[in-house]
């Protein structure tokens, strides 16, 4: 879809901007509205990865998938679940906004995650 010097671009504001401690940011703006920052949602950290693999940006992709799923992990070993959303820029909080509270057990976050760690560079990670 992209050329490779858009790719590039992409990958470089990708990086530099949006990706945080817990994975990639939904956007920039705090609006205290559920797809604003700093919430992470399992499909759009799904396509962010994946693109960035198929335009050979393996580092970038791999740093964010590393990131998603150890806050993950650790937020169902602090909670004994999984959620719809996280807060990727303070993985001690929850996700929030928007116009109902977070989710429990989602099913496309469990479905990103099963996925992710299907990959040989992240099995390590599902401890």
């Amino acid at each position: 879809m992209a050329e490779q010097e858009q790719a590039e671009g992409v990958a470089e504001k990708l990086k530099g901007d949006f990706l945080k401690s817990g994975g990639f940011v939904t956007s920039l703006s705090e609006s205290k509205q559920q797809w604003d920052a700093p919430n992470g949602w399992a499909p759009l950290q799904w396509m962010t990865i994946q693109g960035l693999l198929n335009y050979g940006k393996d580092e970038i992709a791999e740093e964010g998938g590393k990131r998603w799923i150890k806050l993950g992990v650790d937020v169902y070993k602090r909670t004994g679940k999984m959620v719809e959303k996280y807060d990727v820029m303070n993985s001690g909080l929850e996700a929030g906004g928007g116009e109902y509270p977070n989710q429990d057990g989602f099913g496309w976050t469990n479905g990103v995650m099963l996925k992710l760690l299907s990959f040989d560079r992240f099995k390590s990670l599902d401890q």
